[in-house]
C-alpha cells in the first residue's frame, strides 16, 4: 500500500528518510554527501513520484522504493492493475 507523503508529519517523514539513507547499500558514489543533502534528494524523489513510501502488510514495515521497483513488485505478485491515483 502506498502512503502519500503528505499524510505524514514532517518529523515522521524526515525520520523515515533518515532511516532509509542510513541503511547499508545506499551510498551516493565516490564523493561524500552530507546527511541533509541526502534527505533533500530523497524528499525530492518522493515529491516527484520517482520514489514511493510503501507499507508492506506481509512484513509489517514501511519502506521507500522507486516507483519502478513498486511496479515490478506488483507485477510479480500478479496485480497488474496499478491505480494512478496511488501515485
Amino acid at each position: 500500500m502506498i502512503i502519500p507523503y503528505q499524510e505524514l508529519s514532517k518529523e515522521a517523514l524526515t525520520n523515515l528518510i533518515e532511516q532509509f539513507i542510513l541503511r547499508e547499500g545506499t551510498d551516493y558514489g565516490e564523493t561524500e554527501v552530507d546527511k541533509e543533502t541526502k534527505i533533500e534528494q530523497v524528499l525530492g524523489l518522493i515529491k516527484s513520484g520517482e520514489a514511493l513510501i510503501v507499507y508492506s502488510e506481509l512484513h509489517e514495515e514501511v519502506n521507500i522504493m522507486s516507483a519502478q521497483q513498486f511496479k515490478q513488485m506488483q507485477a510479480e505478485e500478479g496485480d497488474y492493475h496499478i491505480d494512478r491515483d496511488e501515485f
